[in-house]
């Protein structure tokens, strides 16, 4: 089974082609096609997951894969939550993203977080019946990064029953407990009752 992969972010890309290749699904990315990316105009991850998937699978004539995931803060109110990507401005940068972060929670004691993944799969751009399936994960925001593995704000989620954050994770492990991870059981299992 051939899907578009409606994202450009290379770490994403890396985690869902060793998730799926195992299943037999393979992934090609939108920027192989010339596809630009979607705009994100929705308040909510799904909304923005079924709006990346509906436009890879206009642009492609494919069956089209989206992912729309970010980290919610509790003492942010849950931001930088559908605008993570884009936290510090244009242009994008995890770095940057980390840094404001950092100094947002500067002086905060409740550093409670999760990752939150709403992954859509549409058989064509009008699919009256999308597959859709989420998934969150818990942590916190560690005081300073930890870790050169992973992605976005992966050094600075800090996993207190492990003892170290998502960045210091085998990528394997990361991809069997994290968001993205939950979200893609879920959405494999979908595809197979279907």
């Amino acid at each position: 089974m051939k899907l578009v992969l409606a994202s450009g972010n290379p770490g994403k890309r890396r985690e869902l082609e060793g998730m799926l290749a195992p299943l037999g699904i393979e992934l090609v990315p939108q920027s192989a096609l010339g596809i630009a990316e979607a705009e994100e105009p929705h308040e909510s991850f799904r909304g923005n997951a079924l709006a990346k998937a509906r436009h890879a699978s206009r642009a492609a004539g494919l069956p089209a894969l989206a992912d729309d995931s970010g980290i919610c803060v509790d003492a942010l109110g849950g931001a930088p939550g559908v605008r993570s990507a884009r936290y510090a401005g244009e242009p994008a940068s995890d770095s940057r993203n980390n840094e404001k972060l950092l100094s947002e929670m500067k002086n905060v004691t409740d550093r409670r977080a999760r990752y939150v993944c709403v992954m859509a799969l549409v058989k064509n751009p009008e699919d009256p019946a999308p597959l859709v399936a989420d998934g969150e994960w818990h942590g916190e925001i560690a005081r300073a990064p930890r870790g050169a593995g992973g992605f976005g704000y992966d050094p600075l989620f800090w996993l207190p029953g492990r003892g170290c954050t998502a960045a210091e994770l085998d990528p394997a492990e990361k991809n069997r407990i994290s968001h993205r991870g939950k979200a893609l059981l879920k959405l494999v299992d979908l595809l197979r009752r279907k």
